[in-house]
C-alpha cells in the first residue's frame, strides 16, 4: 500500500437502484412517481429565462422556503431546503449527531443511514424490527446520541402510528430525533404537528416521491428555528449554493398545485390497494404497506429468481441481497397499466414454475 493511501477515508458506499435505459421497460425499482409533475411545473419550465443561469441562485432558497412554510403553516425560519432529502439528512447527521454516543436507527431501514454514520465517524446501534418488520418504540428508550427512522419505513412500508412516534420522542428529549417522512403522503399522519410541541424534533420530507420530481432533487426539513439555524450554519460552512435555480422555481410551482398533488396521491393509493389483492392471489405475502411500494415475498419461488425473470422481461423491481431481506422484492407502485403487465408476467411465470416443480 502506498503511504498516502493510509489517509484515504474508506467507506462502503450506498448502492442506488438501477437506472435502466430504454423505451420499452417498466421501472418499478426506485419508488419514483409514475405520473408527471403538476402542470404548473411544465409552464414554469417553458417560461424560465435561461439568461438567469449565468448568475448564482439564491443561497437562502427564499422563494421555496417561504412557499413550503406557508403550505405547512410554519415560519420561514422553521424550514431547511436541500438537494433531495439525502442532502437534508446528511446535513442533519453532521449537525446533530456529535455526542460520541451511538445514534439509533432500525436494523432494517434506509441503508444510507449506515453509510453516513460511517462516513462521518458517528457510532451507531441498530435495534431489530420485530418479526413482522415493525419498529418497537421501547427499543429507543435508552441512552443514545440521537435517533432517526423512516416512517413509513423503507424498504418494508410499515407505518408507525403517530402516538408511537411521539412515544419515541418523549423518551429522547435530550437528543435530536429525526423522522424521515419520504413516504408519509401515501398513508398515515405526519409528525409535523409534533414540531410545535418538541423542540428536538426534525421532520424530513422530499419532492422525489409524492410530488413527482425525483429528477430535480428537492428535499426539506421542518423543525424548531434553533435546529434550522444550526443546519444552515453547517450548510454555509460546506456549500452555500446547494439548490439550483430551476429546482427553486419549479419546486414552488409543484407546491402551489395542491389539487393535482392530491389527485395523483389518490390514484397511487388506489392502485396500491388493488395490487395488494392481486399479489396475495399470486401467492405473495407482505407487510401492510402505507408507502408507494410493496415489500413482497413469494410462498414458493425465491425472490432472486423472480427478480431475474422480471429483469429479462425489462420489468425492474428492487432486490436486496442482505440478511432478513434476501427473499423479498420491493415493488414500486406504477400506473394501472404497468401493474397489469407485471401481474400478467408473474401469473405466467409462477404457473410455469409450479408445473416444473411438480414434474
Amino acid at each position: 500500500m502506498k503511504a498516502w493511501e493510509a489517509n484515504i477515508r474508506k467507506v462502503v458506499p450506498y448502492v442506488p437502484g438501477d437506472q435502466p435505459k430504454g423505451d420499452h421497460l417498466i421501472k418499478l425499482n426506485t419508488n419514483e412517481n409514475p405520473y408527471p409533475p403538476a402542470p404548473g411545473v411544465a409552464r414554469a419550465l417553458q417560461e424560465l429565462d435561461y439568461d438567469r443561469f449565468r448568475k448564482y441562485p439564491d443561497p437562502a432558497v427564499t422563494d421555496l422556503v417561504h412557499t413550503l412554510a406557508d403550505y405547512y403553516g410554519a415560519g420561514d425560519d422553521q424550514v431547511f431546503v436541500g438537494v433531495g432529502s439525502d442532502d437534508v439528512i446528511a446535513m442533519a447527521f453532521l449537525t446533530f449527531f456529535n455526542s460520541g454516543k451511538p445514534i439509533l436507527f432500525p436494523d432494517v431501514s434506509y441503508s444510507f443511514y449506515k453509510v453516513w454514520a460511517d462516513l462521518f465517524r458517528i457510532p451507531y446501534e441498530t435495534p431489530m424490527l420485530d418479526d413482522e418488520f415493525h419498529i418497537r418504540p421501547e427499543d429507543y428508550a435508552r441512552e443514545n446520541g440521537g435517533v432517526i427512522f423512516p416512517n413509513p419505513n423503507a424498504p418494508t412500508g410499515c407505518l408507525l402510528p403517530l402516538e408511537a412516534v411521539e412515544n419515541i420522542i418523549q423518551h429522547n428529549q435530550d437528543v435530536v430525533v429525526v423522522v424521515d417522512e419520504a413516504y408519509i403522503d401515501f398513508g398515515g399522519t405526519s409528525a409535523l404537528k409534533l414540531t410545535e410541541k418538541y423542540e428536538n424534533l426534525l421532520v424530513v420530507q422530499t419532492f422525489s416521491k409524492s410530488r413527482s420530481m425525483a429528477g430535480m432533487r428537492i428535499g426539506y426539513a421542518i423543525g424548531h428555528r434553533d435546529l434550522i439555524r444550526a443546519m444552515n450554519d453547517v450548510k454555509y460552512s460546506y456549500n452555500s449554493y446547494t439548490m439550483n435555480l430551476p429546482s427553486i422555481v419549479l419546486g414552488v410551482e409543484a407546491v402551489k398545485d395542491d389539487g393535482y398533488f392530491r389527485e395523483t396521491l389518490d390514484k397511487i393509493v388506489k392502485t396500491r390497494e388493488r395490487a395488494k389483492v392481486r399479489l396475495r392471489e399470486l401467492g405473495f405475502t407482505f407487510p401492510d404497506s402505507m408507502a408507494n411500494f410493496i415489500f413482497a415475498s413469494h410462498e414458493r419461488v425465491p425472490a432472486e429468481k423472480i427478480f431475474q425473470a422480471l429483469k429479462e422481461q425489462q420489468i425492474y423491481v428492487r432486490y436486496f441481497r442482505q440478511p432478513r431481506l434476501d427473499n423479498y422484492l420491493r415493488i414500486t407502485i406504477g400506473t394501472d397499466e404497468e401493474m397489469e403487465e407485471l401481474f400478467a408476467f408473474l401469473e405466467q411465470f409462477l404457473k410455469q414454475e409450479e408445473q416444473e416443480s411438480a414434474q
